[in-house]
């Protein structure tokens, strides 16, 4: 009856001994981005004989899986029962990576991230993240890098300003310059339009800029609105000559394209109106 016994054992711990030593995970990074997505990143080392492994997912909702060997080549696979289980065909290491929105959770400015595994894992927080509390002391801590232990831990952080993240530089005081001189060239566009441009010295007296415009084939609306705009310096709105001569917007555009087409005067676009300007 003991022999019966010990041989069951044995034949037990034969049948078990490889699944246990199937694989070892050699490392494991949690790439946390900023909305609270997790990119999961594997590096595992396969035992000589093991021709597919089971690992169990993170997440229950997981997306854009690649798995490859240690050359870059990919490798079959299937998602099922909350596991991925990979064909190995004779590959030495296998490098997985997918996203999951699981892992994280946020209650007012904090996000927490929270993670159950048998094996120390890194984690490569946003930018800008201040820590606020850790469910262990952490292995090591690299800027915005954390090293934990095996087991059921929880990372606690906020994240501040404008950075971006994972690592990438922070970029957003070149973005409020950018901002202000757009403003400042904006500015600059409106007084230009305005007649605070060079052309109205270059404009001739009324008397001969009448003389023109009465040799050319225009409508009496469109020498009207010439003269209008030449009494403004040589440029003004659309909105304010349609205006002065009294006439609808749809025939205000018609007309201030033909305009443009016999090279009497130029449409500038401006940010809330159009504008005109004479040129000649």
């Amino acid at each position: 009856m003991r022999l019966k016994s010990i041989g069951v054992f044995l034949i037990t711990l034969i049948f078990l001994i490889p699944w246990v030593s199937a694989y070892s995970v050699s490392s494991l990074v949690l790439t946390v981005y900023s909305d609270g997505y997790v990119k999961i990143n594997y590096e595992i080392a396969l035992a000589d004989y093991e021709s597919q492994i089971q690992l169990p997912l993170l997440g229950q909702h997981d997306e854009n899986f690649i798995v490859e060997d240690e050359n870059g080549n990919p490798l079959n696979f299937q998602v099922e029962n909350g596991s991925l289980l990979i064909y190995a065909d004779g590959a030495k290491l296998v490098n997985i990576s997918y996203y999951t929105p699981d892992l994280t959770s946020k209650q007012g400015i904090v996000w927490t991230l929270h993670i159950c595994t048998n094996s120390s894992f890194t984690v490569v927080l946003p930018a800008n993240s201040i820590v606020v509390d850790l469910s262990d002391i952490p292995l090591e801590i690299a800027g915005n890098s954390i090293k934990m232990p095996p087991g059921n831990q929880s990372i606690s952080y906020t994240i501040t300003g404008h950075g971006s993240v994972n690592g990438e530089s922070n970029k957003w005081p070149y973005f409020i310059v950018l901002e202000a001189v757009i403003a400042i060239l904006g500015v600059a566009y409106a007084i230009y339009l305005r007649g605070g441009g060079v052309l109205t010295k270059n404009l001739p007296t009324r008397e001969e800029f009448e003389r023109r415009i009465s040799n050319l084939e225009l409508t009496e609306e469109e020498k009207r609105a010439l003269l209008y705009i030449f009494d403004k310096g040589g440029r003004a709105s659309q909105a304010e000559v349609r205006e002065a001569i009294g006439i609808p917007k749809t025939t205000a555009w018609r007309m201030f394209k033909r305009l443009e087409r016999k090279g009497l005067l130029k449409i500038l676009r401006g940010r809330k109106e159009n504008w005109v300007e004479l040129r000649f």
